[in-house]
C-alpha cells in the first residue's frame, strides 16, 4: 500500500466532507499542518468540528479557516490570540466548547487508546463542571470527562518514513503524537521524507500503524506567534 503522496490536495482526496470532525495538531503555531489546513481551505467543506488546542492566529493556521466560515465548532482549551475568533463566538456564529489543556490532551489520548471517559479533579466547581458525572474519590469529587474521536487528523512531523513512522521536533511534537491515534484516518505532512530503515526503530514516536497517508512539505515556513525583541545596543549605554 502506498502511503506516500505528492501533494497535500491529493492526500485529502475524497476523505473531505461536510459537517466532519477534523483534529489538527500543533500548539499556537507551533508544529501546526499548515499545507493541509489551507488544502482543506481550498476544498470549500464547511460545516466542520475542528480539535485542536487552539485556533491559530487570524490568517495563519486555522484562522485561515474561521475567515471563511468553513468552521461550525472548536473544541479547545485556549482561543485568545484569534480576534476574529473571538468576534465569531460573541456573535453566536461559532460554537465553542472550552476544555482545559491538560484534559484536552487527555480526552484525546484516551480516544486513541479506547478508554471511552475518565474522572478528574480539573474543573470541579468551575462552568466546566456544568452538566458533567461526577463521583468522589479519597473524599474528593470528579467530573467525567468523555474521550475525544476524530473522523480525520493533520498532523505535522519533523521526519517520516514511506510506512508512515513518524518523528517529531522538539516542541512541535505537542499535540501531533496524540491526535494521529484518536482519528479513523490520519495524515502526515513532514518536512523530511526519508526511506524505510532509515530511521532509528527506537527514535519513532508514531508507528506508521497509526498513518494513513503521508505528504513530503519541505522548508515549511516557521511562524512565530508573538515576536518581541530587545533594542539594539549601538554602545554601552546607548540603544538604537
Amino acid at each position: 500500500m502506498n502511503k506516500v503522496y505528492r501533494e497535500a490536495t491529493a492526500s485529502l482526496a475524497e476523505l473531505l466532507r461536510d459537517d466532519m470532525t477534523i483534529m489538527s495538531g500543533g500548539f499556537g503555531l507551533c508544529g501546526i499542518p499548515e499545507a493541509l489546513i489551507d488544502a482543506v481551505q481550498a476544498s470549500g467543506v464547511r460545516g466542520l468540528t475542528v480539535i485542536s488546542n487552539n485556533a491559530g492566529v487570524d490568517g495563519t493556521g486555522l484562522g485561515k479557516l474561521l475567515a471563511t466560515r468553513q468552521i461550525r465548532k472548536m473544541i479547545s482549551s485556549y482561543v485568545g490570540e484569534n480576534k476574529l475568533f473571538a468576534e465569531q463566538y460573541l456573535s453566536g456564529d461559532l460554537e465553542l466548547e472550552f476544555c482545559p489543556q491538560g484534559t484536552l490532551a487527555e480526552r484525546i489520548r484516551a480516544g486513541g487508546a479506547g478508554i471511552p471517559a475518565f474522572f478528574t479533579k480539573t474543573g470541579v466547581g468551575t462552568i466546566i463542571a456544568k452538566g458533567k458525572e461526577t463521583a468522589v474519590f479519597s473524599g474528593q469529587t470528579h467530573i467525567l470527562e468523555r474521550a475525544l474521536l476524530a473522523d480525520l487528523a493533520l498532523v505535522h512531523a519533523y521526519k517520516g518514513d514511506h510506512e508512515g513512522n513518524l518523528v517529531f521536533r522538539k516542541t512541535a511534537r505537542n499535540f501531533n503524537p496524540v491526535m494521529a491515534t484518536a482519528a479513523h484516518t490520519t495524515i502526515a505532512e513532514v518536512e523530511h521524507l526519508v526511506n524505510l530503515g532509515d530511521i532509528d526503530p527506537d527514535a519513532i514516536h508514531t508507528p506508521g500503524i497509526y498513518v494513513s497517508r503521508i505528504v513530503e512539505i519541505p522548508n515549511p515556513v516557521k511562524h512565530i506567534e508573538q515576536r518581541t525583541v530587545r533594542p539594539a545596543i549601538l554602545t554601552e549605554g546607548a540603544y538604537a
